[in-house]
């Protein structure tokens, strides 16, 4: 504290772009001396008004010394964070250590013509996360009475604020510790700022087309000639510096030629010219950029950095960007009518809203859509995501009233844990299907640091967020279809009716091999029924009080058109509960069993894709309405004395025994009592303390973990047996030294443990111990942060789990210690991201509780923050 510090040297990560209430962006930063005229000229834009209330007196100009001041800041006790626009201060905030202590006093100021953008209540979400990183706990403002607006980003921040009133002013003070409210309305207001930020992209009043080609080949033109044919519901303006008109519209030399203003511009020219075009829209106050050039990130570092470049100076400007190497966007909202992209074939709209990283498979994707009767609300196809991703998109249609259906084509993450949150939130009230690549093969973007994925946490994550997740585009557009077309069922209870006794069977024996139940044996009507027949066989299934959804198989007869039956169908659906059909071996919706809205007849070629769409939405509508948990964190639980001890820890090292039980003390996870004997008599005399019986493993991991427990004895119960084991384990070991401990219940040997993992950060894993479990890897997997429901899911996951609930007869162990030690081990992961790795094994759970016999714990630098601390993109 106090010590002097290099005012240009700020800790990088107090850096962050970020998107305000109305959809813009600005990028934040702390303040250094090279900002004194910036600041100055800052000032000097502001109002009498807002001077007034910031400075509580008149304050035209900012003095040399002062503005030396205000632009000099150690980073420690003063911190400073301006907000840019361009190269312009918009809002500063600031707080200063009050008298060294742990509180401090927390002031901004916003220019006028920006206020009401949300900059207030985000410039407090990141000056209080660096005060928590400087040591500080509490925040003091003096605030005049009439400044209402700056007194409700105080009172809306989710902080408990205590108030004094004296002579006009306001005193104000709360602690900055995060609160349950304070996360909540700043996530509320997160998901408001990036919907916008989505909805201004795909609701553009003026479309400008930079790189429109008179040239048929050039994708400048496929573009312009898609937003013509689409009938944009706004001007379309070429930009082409040779023509003075393209396809019979007029076009201008440069962006900044135009003479209205340009919502969304489409880049279509080589990367190499794309710099300047960046600067022409800038300066012309385009708020939205669709990149479909190519020559960046796929090319290499140089265009990976090119690529980096393009989307922070966007976004220092205001920009959101798709692309590039983007296929484009797409809204088929009637009164938009949008087709930005390089797609020629759109489906109709729908209810679907559908992501994609690849500009190729989007193509294929658009055109598969219309050709299986699967509408779009809004299509993205983001190419490289320098900006734009598939999360923006979640926070989009999670309030989007025109999409009930999220479809995602991914290849890798942007932000994993953001994408679990956001995911397991819209889920709740929307569905989400995803094909995610990479699943056997490595992905590019890790294959360089030589990380592999475990596949089976990649499931989990998926499972745990309530994400559908497919292997292929088909399996999509099966799921997809039924979803947006039938309504959820509220069971597994599942009937088939068909006027075939083979194809039936092949339908049931499906339904069965998913974990579906049947609702009565299959229905065959027969060959000869008469459609009026069997339109009753359904009716009278659907009717059943123990039918939760139903299969339709159907092989037209020979005397009677299919259309009949269809026809009949359709009359007999009455909504309530899902169906499922293999008619006419028609795949998508037939036109015969289309109905207005919600309510169409999805047919699938063969039986089995029926009922593998059916089983995948009923697995998901389990997931909706099964409780979602809560949040939770155990009692007893000494933060600050396990931050030290990380802080104080050799990076790369493994923790000594002594400090990896300290640490875990500190989260109310106890270790059955050990000591370590270097001799036959210390072991003796640890063993008459500890008290007998007690158990003596040797110090070699490799022998003590063997399933044979080769390098174990157990149940010792005299001294000279002590003695003995001792003299067997370190003749096998090779050296002196051994563990004595005391023998714990006995119960069903466990192991749990965290993991980082590149694709998803932090994870949590439970299995039981044994050959067969590690050879089968029986393992399960939850990423943090977790609820109790998550914890509960994670101990009752692996095939083996039965064993811990009384198989064949044993008395079942207490599960609720289990899912606390659980809860316990993902309390230390969310607070310590430098414990790169931690096992407890075995972990022996019984009817007493479950008891810790060693752990093993890895530090190491801590990985890139996910989705933790203040709103900033990425």
């Amino acid at each position: 504290m106090g010590a002097a510090r290099d005012p240009f040297d700020f800790p990088r990560h107090w850096e962050a772009d970020v998107v305000l209430s109305d959809g813009g962006t600005v990028h934040l930063r702390p303040i250094t001396p090279d900002d004194g005229e910036k600041l100055r000229e800052f000032h000097g834009r502001l109002s009498e008004r807002t001077r007034y209330f910031r400075y509580f007196g008149p304050y035209p100009r900012i003095p040399q010394r002062d503005l030396e001041r205000f632009s000099t800041v150690d980073h420690h006790d003063r911190v400073a964070l301006i907000a840019l626009l361009g190269d312009d201060i918009v809002a500063v905030g600031r707080f200063d250590r009050l008298h060294s202590g742990e509180s401090a006093e927390v002031a901004f100021v916003v220019e006028d013509g920006h206020q009401g953008r949300g900059l207030g209540s985000i410039l407090l979400e990141h000056l209080a996360a660096a005060a928590r990183e400087v040591g500080l706990a509490r925040f003091e403002a003096e605030v005049l009475a009439e400044n209402g607006q700056m007194v409700r980003v105080f009172r809306d921040a989710g902080y408990q604020v205590s108030r004094a009133f004296e002579e006009g002013v306001l005193h104000l003070e709360f602690a900055i510790d995060p609160t349950d409210e304070s996360v909540a309305v700043a996530r509320a207001r997160e998901q408001a700022a990036e919907a916008r930020s989505v909805h201004n992209l795909l609701h553009p009043r003026s479309v400008a087309v930079i790189g429109a080609s008179t040239d048929p080949t050039k994708i400048g033109h496929a573009v312009l000639k898609n937003l013509l044919e689409a009938d944009f519901n706004g001007p379309v303006y070429p930009v082409n510096a040779e023509h003075r008109a393209v396809r019979g519209v007029r076009a201008y030399p440069t962006v900044l030629d135009i003479p209205d203003d340009v919502d969304l511009a489409v880049v279509a020219v080589p990367a190499a010219s794309v710099d300047e075009v960046m600067d022409a829209c800038l300066a012309k106050g385009v708020k939205a950029l669709v990149v479909v050039s190519s020559g960046y990130g796929e090319t290499g570092p140089d265009g990976l950095s090119a690529e980096r470049r393009l989307a922070a100076e966007a976004r220092a400007h205001g920009m959101r960007v798709v692309g590039p190497n983007a296929l484009g966007v797409v809204n088929l909202d009637p009164k938009v009518r949008l087709n930005a992209s390089l797609a020629p074939k759109l489906p109709a709209r729908g209810r679907a809203g559908f992501f994609c990283q690849s500009g190729a498979l989007g193509t294929a994707i658009l055109a598969n859509a219309a050709g299986w009767g699967l509408g779009l609300s809004t299509f993205v196809s983001a190419g490289n995501r320098a900006d734009v991703s598939g999360n923006d998109l979640l926070q989009y249609w999670e309030t989007d009233p025109a999409t009930d259906v999220v479809l995602l084509y991914l290849e890798s993450f942007g932000n994993p844990r953001k994408f679990a949150r956001l995911a397991r939130r819209l889920g709740r009230t929307k569905p989400i299907v995803a094909v995610k690549s990479g699943r056997h093969a490595v992905v590019p973007g890790l294959a360089a640091t030589g990380a592999k994925v475990d596949e089976a946490s990649v499931q989990a994550l998926f499972e745990q967020a309530g994400v559908i997740r497919v292997d292929s585009l088909a399996q999509m557009f099966d799921t997809a279809l039924l979803l947006a077309h039938q309504p959820l069922p509220k069971g597994k209870r599942v009937a088939v009716v068909g006027n075939s006794t083979a194809i039936g069977l092949l339908a049931a024996d499906t339904l069965l091999a998913q974990d579906l139940d049947l609702a009565g044996d299959p229905v065959d009507v027969g060959a000869q029924a008469t459609p009026e027949e069997f339109a009753k066989a359904v009716q009278e299934a659907l009717n059943r009080p123990d039918t939760d959804a139903l299969v339709v198989v159907f092989v037209p007869p020979i005397a009677v058109p299919g259309t009949a039956y269809a026809r009949a169908l359709k009359e007999a659906v009455h909504g309530a509960k899902p169906i499922v059909s293999t008619f006419l071996a028609v795949e998508g919706i037939p036109d015969e069993l289309r109905v207005p809205g919600k309510g169409s007849v999805p047919s699938y070629a063969s039986p089995e894709r029926a009922v593998l769409a059916l089983a995948r939405v009923i697995r998901y509508a389990r997931w909706r309405a099964a409780p979602q948990g809560h949040f939770t964190r155990p009692d007893g639980i000494d933060a600050v004395r396990a931050r030290s001890i990380v802080d104080n820890a050799e990076t790369e090292s493994l923790l000594d025994d002594d400090k990896a039980v300290e640490l875990l003390n500190c989260y109310g996870i106890d270790v059955v009592p050990f000591r370590i004997a270097n001799s036959a008599e210390e072991a003796a005399e640890a063993a008459d303390e500890l008290g007998y019986p007690v158990a003596m493993k040797a110090t070699s991991e490799r022998l003590r973990h063997r399933t044979d427990l080769v390098g174990v004895r157990l149940d010792i119960a005299q001294q000279e047996s002590v003695k003995a084991a001792y003299h067997d384990l370190a003749e096998l070991s090779g050296k002196p030294g051994v563990y004595v401990q005391r023998m714990a219940p006995k119960g069903v040997s466990c192991v749990l443990g965290l993991q980082d993992d590149p694709s998803f950060g932090t994870l949590v894993w439970f299995g039981l111990s044994g050959l067969v479990s590690d050879l089968l890897g029986d393992r399960a997997y939850r990423a943090v942060p977790l609820t109790d429901t998550d914890a509960a899911e994670l101990v009752a996951a692996p095939k083996a789990a039965p064993l811990l609930t009384g198989y064949r007869g044993d008395e079942p162990a207490d599960l609720k210690a289990l899912q606390d030690l659980v809860l316990r081990l993902a309390a230390l992961a969310e607070d310590l991201p430098e414990v790169r790795s931690l096992k407890l094994e075995p972990v022996l759970a019984s009817a007493a509780g479950a008891f810790v016999s060693s752990a093993r714990i890895v530090i190491g630098p801590p990985p890139s923050l996910h989705d933790v601390g203040p709103r900033r993109l990425r």
